[in-house]
């Protein structure tokens, strides 16, 4: 747990500093109008019920959308072959950058879920899939493309599948 949370400060960015101080900076604002306004209880209750909120999912949201903005990028699955000689699963695929900042690196995630006629469970195993593998690519410039291959094994799973990409990049 240690090793993700340096891991994700280590990985911030000077606009992510941006978005926590100024959240701090609202949060802090919103609390001292309500001692302000304390003669008027309803009102002052009502701005630390907002600032509490406010300091717990504006950051949150904040790093979430900015980084969706800030790193946008498209995936595109080319193909997929289950091989016969070896229990894996070959999943070839485009990224493409299409952000205005060059990525320093990006990891790329193919993973396989089950597939069944009910579309709840489908759904379900959407969000947890049985097997994943990941790869990195680095340096990717602003508008580039790149090709990966991602080998997913081993892969003993005989029946109705589908695989799904993801990426996160910085």
């Amino acid at each position: 747990m240690k090793e993700r949370l340096t891991a994700f400060i280590h990985g911030l960015i000077l606009y992510d500093y941006i978005l926590f101080a100024s959240v701090l900076a609202l949060f802090i604002l919103l609390i001292v109008l309500a001692i302000v306004l304390r003669k008027k209880v309803g009102f002052s209750i009502f701005l630390v019920l907002v600032a509490f909120v406010l300091f717990v999912l504006g950051p949150t949201i904040g790093y979430l959308e900015m980084h969706k903005y800030l790193f946008k990028n498209s995936l595109e699955l080319i193909s997929q072959k289950k091989l016969s000689f070896v229990e894996a699963v070959v999943v070839k695929g485009r990224l493409t950058n299409e952000s205005k900042r060059n990525f320093q690196e990006c990891k790329i995630t193919a993973g396989a879920y089950k597939v069944t006629k009910n579309k709840y469970k489908n759904y379900l195993y959407k969000l947890k899939p049985f097997k994943k593998m990941s790869i990195v690519e680095k340096d990717i410039a602003s508008g580039a493309t790149v090709n990966f291959k991602i080998i997913v094994e081993p892969f003993r799973y005989k029946r109705d599948y589908n695989i799904t990409l993801g990426a996160s990049c910085k």
